[in-house]
């Protein structure tokens, strides 16, 4: 029998990409939308509206749904969007939920969006479903943030000091999901996966493979937290989002990120793409 997918933050970069690596499953996919008349989606792909910041507009969206992939955005209201998704899930009666936490996400972590995250973990591993929690490291596509200032000065900036990252490419995270959202309901229940790239990365080497493939020099330049957080704010990033920002690289900075993981080889099968392998596949952008 065909299952039933509800997908939320379908519009984001991990559910886009998520959608793309779906496509041709035997998965029946409905995406949650606020606004139906802004959302582009792929063929097939039934729409339902709702509002995680609303419980009561989310009954219709989860009906006969096996299997939820959850995803909230990035704020203070993490935690609530969190738990509206997961009561209209047990309401509805869903069979699993894969839902997508941070890097490094406890109630001790150096950051307040890694804690906030961590309330929500909590909450699905005692939901009653069957569920399982990624937990990724740094998107390489943050770069692309980077990409019109490299473009045009050959230089991009950061708080993050030296530090070296395990990043991980965002369609790599988007076929580690799927694979767990093909696989049977219970085949990874209770587990709490890092997916990470092959190897940690500074951004002074991603400088460094940036300047080979582009033919032209680019430079990382380590800059303070406050010049950081003035330039996020320039660029019309909200207060909270950019504090949360510096707070990543501050501790990405002591190197709380310099590390990988073989979890996306033990379940996908094969290593995930490294830093290289995204730089050229987007020069485009940088040059």
């Amino acid at each position: 029998m065909t299952r039933t997918l509800l997908i939320t933050g379908a519009t984001g970069s991990v559910s886009t990409a998520l959608l793309a690596e779906l496509e041709g499953s035997d998965l029946h996919i409905r995406a949650l939308v606020r606004d139906p008349t802004r959302a582009t989606l792929p063929p097939g792909v039934e729409i339902a509206t709702g509002d995680l910041d609303d419980p009561r507009s989310l009954t219709g969206a989860f009906d006969g749904v096996d299997d939820l992939w959850l995803l909230v955005p990035n704020g203070p209201r993490a935690p609530e969007n969190s738990s509206n998704a997961l009561w209209a899930a047990r309401q509805a009666g869903v069979e699993r939920v894969v839902r997508l936490s941070a890097v490094g996400a406890a109630h001790d972590a150096p950051t307040r969006s890694g804690r906030l995250h961590a309330l929500s973990d909590h909450e699905v591993a005692a939901c009653g479903m069957n569920w399982t929690i990624l937990r990724p490291h740094w998107f390489m596509q943050n770069l692309l943030n980077d990409a019109p200032g490299i473009a045009t000065h050959g230089t991009f900036s950061s708080n993050a000091a030296a530090a070296r990252l395990g990043m991980i490419d965002v369609r790599d995270i988007a076929r580690f999901a799927a694979r767990i959202l093909t696989d049977t309901p219970t085949q990874h229940h209770g587990m709490t996966y890092t997916p990470t790239g092959p190897r940690p990365v500074s951004f002074t080497e991603i400088a460094r493979l940036l300047t080979e493939i582009l033919g032209k020099p680019v430079e990382y330049h380590p800059v303070s937290d406050e010049d950081h957080r003035k330039t996020l704010l320039s660029h019309g990033m909200p207060w909270w989002i950019a504090d949360m920002l510096i707070e990543y690289s501050q501790a990405y900075a002591r190197g709380w990120g310099d590390y990988t993981t073989n979890d996306y080889q033990n379940v996908v099968g094969h290593p995930p793409r490294d830093v290289k392998d995204f730089l050229h596949d987007h020069a485009g952008a940088f040059a």
